[in-house]
């Protein structure tokens, strides 16, 4: 009777957050777990055979998206938060409204992306059937502190019946190997043309091993702490993988996995990554080669991440630097220097975080902008309400004083790029400035009719 009370008042509270305008993804959950104090609610809920969460401190909503996509090719009815929002009050609205009133979920599958320190709070022990785990590493430190700790929240949410999804390339997660006598599957990426001998970056999140302490080596980086891995005084390594990318081809948008050919959708190591991934998670249930390379070959989807656009001609790249993830900015500057021609960077945020307000901007000083300093960069605009903080931290750089530009009025950001700069532009900026760009960029192209 209680479940049922609050299906129903998770529904009425969503249908007047609609009348209003809003999104409601979050505040009916909000009401019923702070307010009306039903934190263990979805304890009562009787789920469906499959309960896939994703997980890891990157890469998770992507990967959730293809094997959505994967999934729903396939014929199953899938339920999963497209809109993004992964901690417990999204997931407790989007559960309870997807329930018939006897409490009983009403799909075939739920897939979760989910907060890596909410995991447990979403499902306990007893709910996941597969846990997928992308990588850890240093992200968001004013809220989760070290990846260690973060690892020991994930490991409270499995139990002895979920089946585990690991990137075995990332050291700290494939640890689970070890810990656990779950049934698994296994999945990396092979070397690269892009991956290197000797670590590039200064503040590895992870470099010992967590067996014997002992400080791991490397065959190769992708980057950070991820790549194969071995410890020389002890049996852990990264090892041979069940699902492995290789011959990635970026100018082709192609991989193999275990031989396939596989189409990708993004030019983008992460790309490979969260393919890589959907394929393993897939697979992990049953869903059959044919049918997944079906879904990935033929019935394409667009990557939800680096939009391109034109600005007068000039492409123009949409890249979203997940804030507080030095590794995340890694990425894009590889990608951005891996360009041909003359390029144009705009940089910046308005928020640190659209979880709290610490707004601790230390990690900067973690993303390794001195792969700026490159010819082929033209200008970079700092743009946002924390620009005196990215200037601030480029001037430490040997990048050009000249090339650096701040943006104080970003009405004028489009105006400023197209008269002051030249080549493709890229935007390194979070989630909420993409939003505002595009806005500016819309309001250019009104002003030409």
């Amino acid at each position: 009777m209680r479940l049922t009370i609050m299906i129903i008042i998770c529904r009425l509270i969503t249908k007047v957050c609609k009348l209003f305008g809003r999104n409601g993804s979050v505040y009916p959950g909000w009401f019923i777990h702070e307010i009306l104090r039903q934190q263990k609610i979805l304890e009562k809920v009787k789920y469906p055979k499959y309960v896939i969460a994703i997980s890891g401190s990157s890469g998770k909503g992507s990967t959730t998206e293809l094997v959505n996509h994967v999934l729903t090719d396939a014929g199953y009815d899938v339920c999963y938060n497209k809109n993004g929002s992964n901690g417990v009050l999204a997931a407790m609205t989007l559960i309870l409204n997807n329930c018939s009133l006897n409490g009983e979920f009403k799909h075939d599958v739920l897939l979760l992306e989910c907060d890596e320190r909410h995991l447990k709070r979403i499902f306990g022990k007893n709910k996941v059937t597969h846990l997928a785990i992308t990588n850890i590493t240093r992200d968001q430190p004013p809220r989760n502190g070290e990846p260690d700790l973060v690892f020991n929240d994930i490991l409270k949410a499995v139990s002895k019946e979920t089946k585990l999804i690991i990137n075995a390339d990332d050291p700290l997660v494939n640890r689970m190997t070890y810990l656990f006598k779950n049934d698994r599957v296994t999945y990396g990426v092979a070397r690269t043309k892009d991956s290197y001998i000797k670590s590039n970056i200064e503040a590895t999140d992870y470099a010992y091993c967590p067996k014997c302490k002992s400080k791991l080596t490397y065959d190769y980086y992708h980057y950070g702490h991820i790549g194969n891995y071995r410890c020389k005084k002890c049996d852990y390594k990264r090892g041979v993988v069940d699902y492995e990318a290789t011959d990635v081809d970026f100018c082709k948008h192609s991989i193999k996995i275990n031989g396939q050919d596989v189409y990708l959708n993004k030019d983008v190591l992460y790309a490979v990554y969260y393919t890589v991934a959907a394929y393993a998670i897939c697979r992990s249930i049953g869903v059959s080669d044919e049918v997944i390379l079906k879904a990935i070959n033929s019935d394409k989807i667009a990557s939800k991440r680096a939009k391109v656009l034109d600005l007068d001609g000039r492409n123009l790249t949409m890249l979203e630097s997940k804030n507080e993830n030095n590794l995340s900015y890694y990425q894009s500057i590889r990608f951005i220097n891996n360009q041909k021609g003359k390029k144009t960077i705009i940089l910046g945020f308005d928020n640190v975080s659209r979880r709290y307000k610490f707004n601790d901007v230390s990690w900067l000083w973690d993303v390794d902008f001195e792969l700026l300093d490159s010819k082929n960069i033209d200008k970079i605009f700092c743009i946002g309400r924390f620009r005196y903080d990215v200037m601030t931290r480029l001037s430490f750089t040997d990048i050009p004083k000249d090339k650096i530009v701040l943006v104080d009025d970003l009405s004028n950001l489009i105006k400023l790029v197209k008269k002051d700069s030249v080549g493709d532009i890229y935007t390194m900026v979070c989630f909420d400035m993409t939003a505002n760009i595009l806005k500016l960029i819309e309001d250019d192209e009104n002003e030409k009719v």
